[in-house]
């Protein structure tokens, strides 16, 4: 009875992290777009900008070189 108590203990805690969106930075939430830090020029000193968290990669993707024409 003990063990089966503590397996369902653990088992609620390992997928009550599934439930929530967890972010790195702050300013990765959509709910904190609008905060002072989210805001130039303060997230400009940390470099925690939203565009610059969300999806910086579709932005600044490397063109592949154009082959030359004759």
């Amino acid at each position: 009875m003990k063990y089966a108590f503590c397996a369902v203990a653990i088992l609620i805690g390992c997928l009550s992290g599934c439930f929530e969106d967890r972010y790195r930075y702050t300013c990765q939430n959509p709910d904190h777009f609008t905060d002072a830090q989210c805001q130039k020029p303060k997230c400009l000193f940390t470099q925690q900008c939203p565009e610059y968290l969300v999806a910086p990669i579709l932005e600044k993707q490397i063109e592949a070189p154009k082959p030359p024409s004759q």
